[in-house]
C-alpha cells in the first residue's frame, strides 16, 4: 500500500527556457498538463518554446561556436568547470531523484541510485577531457603533421522521458567536453528533471552559449533537428521519430547518434537454470518499470521449459509490491505517462490477437494512476510478435531448437540488446555472438557495462552510432588533419 504521508497532489514549478544565457518563461499549451503518473493529478502546465525563441537559441548557438583552444591548460579549465557541475549535482541528488520518480514513475529507491551516479559520470568525462589530447603529432618523416579532434558545431540533444536526468546529464557533459554548443530539448513528458540538470551545469559557470534549454513536443524537435545551423543531433527515443530525424538530417548531412531500441530477444537454452533465468528476466522487465530501451522483450524457450519458466515468473510477479513511486517499499511504480500507458495496453491486446494468453498476477494499488501488473504473454506467433514492448511486459514463445530461436531473433533484430540463459557459459556466449545486437548479456539483465572496455554499436533498426569508452565525447568531435606536404610523397 502507498505511504500515507504521500500527498495525493504534488505540484512542480513550471519548466523554463534557458536561451542566450537567460532564463525565460515558456509558452503554455492550451488545456494540456503534465500529470503525476501515480494519481493523474496535475503537476504543472504543459509547455513549449515558441518559434521566435527557438530561433534565438539557434542563432546564439551558431554565434557561440568556436573551434577553440584545446591545449592542456584549456582542457584543465573546462574539466574544472565540469567538476563544479558534478559537485552541485551531488548536493541536489535528492531533488533530482524525487523529480525523476514523479515523471518516469520509477520507484524512488531506484531513482536515488541513478541520481547518485550522475556526479561519477560527469567526473569521468572531466578526467577523459584532461587525459586525452585533442591534438596529436603524426609520424610523417620529420614533417609537422597534426591530427586535431574538432567539435562538430552546434549540437541538438533530444532526450526521452524514461531516463529523465541521467540521459540529459550524460549527453550534455559529453558535448560540452567536446566543445559543441548544446541546445537540449527533453521529452515533453519529463521536462523538469532535465531543467534541474541544466541548472547545475549553468551554476558551474559554463561559457556563453555552451548550453541552452528549450521545451516542447515533436514539432519543436523537428524544427530544431532540421535547421542547417545544427551540425550534430543526438537522440534517444522511438524509431518513428528517429527515422524522421534521419530523413531531415540527410538534407545537409548532419552527424547523427540515434539510439532507438527494439524488441530485445531472450534465448533460453535447453540447459538453462529456471531460477537463474526467471530472476534475470524479472529483473530486466521490472527495472525502471521495464521502461528502458535495452530491456528484455521476446523470450524464446525450448518447448519443455515454457511451463516451468512461466510458473517461476508468475510466482515472482505475485510477490512484487506495485505502488506509488515515492513509496520506499514499492518494487514497481506506474507507467510514466498516458500515451505510453495506452501504447502498452495496445501491445498486450496485439499479443492476444496473435494467440497469446496474458498473465498479470500482481496486485495493483488503490490509486488512480497508470499502474500495470508486470505481464507475461504466452503463446503468440513469435514471427509476428516484433513490436518493441518497453514496459513491464515480455512475450514468451516455445521453440524446438537453438537454431530456430536464432532464426526468429535475427529475422526482426532489435540491434540493441539481447540475452542468453544457459548453464554452459561457453555455449551461451557462442550463441550470443550470433545474435544481431550490439550487446548480449548471459545469465543476467543488469544495466552497468559488462566490462571496463565494453563497447556496443547500434545495429540495424537500433539506430546509428553506439556506446563505448570515449564514444560519448568522440561522437561530438570530427577528425581534422593539418600538416606540411612534401614533393617526396609518391602521388
Amino acid at each position: 500500500m502507498p505511504d500515507p504521508q504521500i500527498a495525493p497532489g504534488i505540484e512542480m514549478p513550471q519548466p523554463l527556457n534557458y536561451i542566450a544565457d537567460e532564463w525565460s518563461e515558456c509558452a503554455t499549451v492550451d488545456d494540456a498538463w503534465n500529470l503525476d503518473p501515480n494519481t493523474r493529478q496535475r503537476v504543472h502546465r504543459a509547455v513549449s518554446t515558441t518559434p521566435d525563441d527557438l530561433e534565438r537559441a539557434l542563432r546564439h548557438a551558431e554565434l557561440s561556436y568556436d573551434v577553440g583552444r584545446w591545449d592542456e591548460e584549456a582542457r584543465q579549465e573546462r574539466a574544472e568547470m565540469l567538476e563544479r557541475a558534478a559537485a552541485i549535482i551531488e548536493r541536489r541528488t535528492d531533488e533530482i531523484a524525487r523529480t525523476d520518480a514523479l515523471t518516469s514513475g520509477t520507484p524512488i529507491s531506484v531513482t536515488r541510485k541513478v541520481a547518485a551516479f550522475l556526479p561519477f559520470r560527469i567526473r569521468a568525462t572531466a578526467a577523459d577531457l584532461v587525459s586525452i589530447p585533442r591534438v596529436t603529432a603524426l609520424e610523417a618523416g620529420g614533417r609537422d603533421v597534426r591530427l586535431y579532434k574538432v567539435p562538430w558545431g552546434p549540437a541538438a540533444i533530444l532526450t526521452p522521458w524514461n531516463g529523465p536526468s541521467f540521459i540529459p546529464a550524460a549527453k550534455v557533459v559529453s558535448a560540452i567536453a567536446a566543445g559543441c554548443p548544446v541546445i537540449l530539448k527533453p521529452s515533453e513528458h519529463a521536462p523538469r528533471s532535465a531543467q534541474l540538470v541544466a541548472e547545475c551545469f549553468i551554476e558551474a559557470g559554463l561559457p556563453s552559449g555552451a548550453l541552452q534549454l528549450v521545451h516542447g513536443a515533436g514539432d519543436v524537435g523537428a524544427r530544431l533537428t532540421s535547421d542547417p545551423r545544427v551540425k550534430i543531433v543526438s537522440f534517444t527515443g522511438g524509431p518513428g521519430a528517429g527515422r524522421a530525424i534521419a530523413r531531415a538530417a540527410a538534407e545537409d548531412f548532419k552527424v547523427l547518434q540515434l539510439e532507438l531500441g527494439g524488441n530485445n530477444p531472450v534465448l533460453v537454452l535447453d540447459d538453462a537454470d529456471i531460477d537463474v533465468t526467471a530472476d534475470g528476466i524479472l529483473e530486466g522487465m521490472t527495472k525502471l518499470n521495464g521502461q528502458w530501451c535495452e530491456g528484455p522483450g521476446k523470450v524464446l524457450a525450448p518447448r519443455g521449459l515454457v511451463a516451468p519458466l512461466l510458473e517461476a515468473l508468475t510466482e515472482r510477479i505475485e510477490k512484487l509490491v506495485i505502488g506509488h513511486s515515492l513509496d520506499e517499499g514499492s518494487d514497481v511504480g506506474p507507467i510514466s505517462n498516458a500515451p505510453h500507458y495506452a501504447t502498452l495496453q495496445q501491445r498486450i491486446e496485439g499479443l492476444r490477437e496473435l494467440g497469446a494468453t496474458v498473465h498479470q498476477p500482481a496486485r495493483l494499488p488503490e490509486l488512480d494512476g497508470y499502474f500495470l501488473s508486470p505481464t507475461v504473454a504466452v503463446g503468440a506467433d513469435p514471427v509476428r510478435a516484433t513490436a518493441e514492448l518497453f514496459g513491464p511486459l515480455v512475450s514468451l514463445h516455445a521453440v524446438d531448437s537453438e537454431e530456430e530461436a536464432l532464426r526468429i531473433a535475427n529475422a526482426h533484430p532489435s540491434g540493441l540488446d539481447a540475452y542468453v540463459f544457459g548453464s554452459d557459459t561457453d555455449r551461451a556466449i557462442e550463441v550470443g555472438a550470433r545474435i544481431v545486437a550490439g550487446e548480449v548479456r548471459v545469465n543476467g539483465a543488469k544495466v552497468a557495462d559488462l566490462g571496463d572496455d565494453s563497447a556496443q554499436s547500434f545495429w540495424g533498426p537500433a539506430g546509428i552510432g553506439g556506446h563505448g569508452p570515449a564514444e560519448s565525447v568522440r561522437v561530438f568531435c570530427g577528425d581534422r588533419v593539418v600538416g606540411v606536404d612534401s614533393p617526396d610523397l609518391p602521388l
